[in-house]
């Protein structure tokens, strides 16, 4: 099959396109889908530059979620599933390939009314956004919730959920054009971070008081401020670290107003974890999009021997929306 595979650490140039082995026939739990789309995720660029590799057992090669049809059935997987099934899944690597082998427990299938193609886009944000601000922060209707990057993958997915379920949305970005896009999304307060302060904003609008979620990407420069910005109670959950590791922080406020910090990354999760995520995805947020409520933003799709325009692209950060590969 044709993979793309990382000839070294480096820039978007060392991804290559190249014939290599098929995989290995699905085990026990598992499936083997041809590939009909691959997500493109900030993971990867991270996992090229030799700074995240796959977990044991994963593909060596990219990608976190596909969509595509189930070609093989390994022993004792679920009866809900066959050969010739369209499905989109959650990965731990591999998805920039032809096939991949994927436990069961992270297959969903295409919610209706989204493309083949357009669910590859899904499942990695959905889990992700699922997993953190609903199911560990316990985000509820009524609440109020700030993005940061709110018009990449995570934040044009996250806006949307939050929106049906009844939730204040304040987003942060960089242009005019990606504020335009999340508004057009539904999010309600839209702050460009290059030329406002995100904390005076958020208490202007919330009356002094703060937000009750943060999901912020940036990591230890936005940490003190993302303290500032929250109200009583409020929960920070960080799933990136775009602005660095290291932060000096006060912590009076976090003691003042009861305030959590939560972190957490989905691939290193085990399988069972994994599954449970995907289960309460499905429970939760696919009659959402079947209902039209929820959509895809795909921004651009590449053919897979051009994997390394598809990440100058993600790193260029223009995009608005997700990125996929067509094998």
């Amino acid at each position: 099959m044709r993979a793309v595979v990382i000839a070294r650490p480096g820039g978007p140039e060392v991804l290559e396109a190249r014939e290599v082995e098929d995989p290995p026939a699905p085990g026990e739990g598992e499936v083997l889908v041809e590939v009909a789309a691959a997500g493109v995720n900030r993971a990867d660029t991270v996992q090229r530059m030799g700074r995240y590799p796959p977990p044991a057992g994963a593909s060596p090669y990219p990608g976190l979620e596909c969509s595509g049809t189930i070609l093989a059935l390994g022993p004792n997987v679920p009866l809900r599933w066959a050969v010739g099934d369209k499905v989109c899944a959650l990965l731990s690597g591999g998805g920039y390939a032809e096939k991949v082998v994927v436990p069961a427990g992270q297959l969903l299938p295409i919610p209706e009314g989204v493309s083949l193609t357009d669910a590859a886009g899904l499942p990695e944000v959905a889990c992700t956004v699922w997993s953190t601000v609903f199911m560990i922060s316990h985000l509820s209707p009524g609440e109020s919730f700030l993005i940061h990057g709110g018009s990449s993958g995570i934040g044009t997915f996250a806006i949307q959920i939050a929106k049906h379920l009844g939730i204040k949305v304040f987003v942060t970005a960089g242009s005019q054009e990606k504020l335009a896009a999340c508004k057009d999304l539904g999010a309600d307060v839209c702050i460009n971070y290059k030329t406002e302060d995100f904390v005076e904003r958020v208490k202007q609008e919330t009356n002094g008081k703060g937000v009750d979620v943060i999901l912020d990407n940036i990591g230890g420069s936005y940490l003190q401020r993302n303290l500032n910005s929250l109200g009583v109670d409020g929960r920070l959950f960080i799933i990136g670290f775009q602005g660095g590791v290291v932060a000096e922080v006060n912590l009076q406020a976090v003691l003042a107003r009861r305030l959590t910090i939560q972190a957490a990354g989905l691939r290193s999760r085990s399988p069972v974890n994994k599954a449970q995520i995907v289960s309460e995805v499905e429970k939760n947020v696919w009659s959402a999009i079947a209902a039209g409520k929820v959509k895809p933003v795909i921004y651009k799709t590449f053919p897979l021997s051009e994997a390394a325009e598809a990440h100058r692209l993600m790193e260029a950060s223009t995009h608005i929306g997700k990125i996929l590969l067509l094998p």
